[in-house]
């Protein structure tokens, strides 16, 4: 079973890139502390090195 991980939004994507926006919606995310569990594998971890300045990660 894959390793879970709880991504929280905790910036805002105004004025951010569209691929940025694209990311944090496919993600699940939208509001700033809105949290989501996922598993960790290798698309969700590119996905968030990509949007990295914009949420925080822990294991959980």
């Amino acid at each position: 079973m894959a390793k879970k991980i709880k991504v929280t939004q905790t910036r805002s994507v105004i004025g951010r890139p569209k691929n940025q926006k694209l990311t944090i919606e496919a993600l699940g995310l939208g509001r700033i502390n809105k949290t989501v569990t996922k598993d960790s594998t290798p698309q969700i971890e590119g996905m968030l090195r990509k949007v990295a300045h914009l949420v925080n990660v822990t294991e959980g």
